[in-house]
């Protein structure tokens, strides 16, 4: 078997990871059969067959086991390429020694956290011009899945994961509220009590989501059951549906900041409202970040909680 060679391994993870070889092409910037060429030089190399025939979109065994070790293999190697871009001598200047961050921060997040995660990176591109940014938007399970397999290094969630092999720590804390539209008749009173809210129809989160979780944690804590008017999936169809008055929700304050300026929705006074968790940066506890990964965590906890407040009122 000949020796396996960063390229390689970058095209076959790109391909198993798209899906396709022309969607592979596309983001590799090849054309579909030079990708096609170096999937087979692999298998050559190897000795095995990586994709099932005829249609080649599904991994083999063999396929599944070099996945995983291609993934570890590239992610060490952005690493490295990370803390030696770092001490890249500048054509101005003689000698080499640690300059700003650069290379490429490729940041994953759960759907609330999109609400300020771009300017979360926009206030660390201020500062590191030369960095790259990659922000991948998904549902907690697939960026904590996205971690663990080595296609991440960072990533920013609300509950702290339980997965043994990711650790989370928090930088700033996470709201939540009762939402309505403004005509609603408890938008007027103050101190509202969980008692006046059960007949009220609730507009819940899809199942599974961390915002449903979260809200059947408290309700439970409180031993008490709502009315569920409707299950929507994703804070901006549930928005509308209460703006249009088809009930109230349990919603991320981050939701609903421009909606609240605006004055088409409310946040009702509960008592002991609002509820809070927090924000977190998690990554995979059998790596040290280096460069721009390190740099951009640092960041995080310095002005994280800044970036990520928000209006509750």
């Amino acid at each position: 078997m000949k020796n396996l060679n960063l390229r390689h391994l970058r095209i076959f993870e790109t391909i198993a990871s798209c899906g396709s070889f022309s969607r592979a092409a596309d983001q590799l910037g090849m054309s579909q059969p030079a990708v096609s060429m170096q999937l087979r030089q692999l298998e050559t190399d190897l000795g095995t067959v990586l994709f099932e025939r005829p249609q080649r979109q599904r991994l083999t065994e063999a396929g599944q086991e070099l996945l995983q070790h291609a993934r570890m293999i590239l992610a060490q190697a952005r690493a490295a390429e990370d803390a030696m871009a770092l001490y890249e001598a500048d054509p101005n200047e003689s000698g080499a020694g640690p300059r700003g961050a650069r290379g490429l921060l490729h940041l994953g997040v759960v759907s609330t956290a999109h609400y300020f995660a771009p300017r979360l990176l926009n206030e660390f591109h201020r500062r590191h011009p030369e960095v790259r940014l990659k922000l991948t938007v998904a549902k907690r399970h697939e960026v904590l899945a996205m971690l663990q397999e080595h296609r991440l290094d960072l990533a920013i969630t609300g509950y702290p994961p339980s997965e043994a092999d990711v650790e989370a720590q928090s930088f700033a804390r996470h709201p939540h509220c009762i939402v309505a539209p403004p005509d609603h008749p408890l938008a007027r009173r103050r101190k509202l009590g969980w008692g006046d809210l059960r007949d009220e129809h609730f507009i819940f989160r899809e199942s599974g989501s961390a915002t449903r979780q979260f809200f059947e944690h408290l309700l439970q804590s409180q031993s008490i059951q709502v009315r569920v008017g409707m299950e929507l999936a994703g804070n901006e169809t549930i928005k509308q549906a209460v703006m249009c008055g088809m009930g109230i929700s349990f919603l991320s304050a981050h939701a609903f900041q421009v909606e609240l300026a605006a004055g088409l929705m409310v946040v009702l006074d509960v008592v002991d409202m609002p509820k809070h968790i927090d924000w977190c940066v998690v990554q995979r506890r059998d790596t040290v970040l280096t460069g721009v990964n390190a740099a951009f965590r640092e960041f995080v906890f310095e002005q994280g909680a800044a970036v990520a407040a928000c209006r509750v009122s």
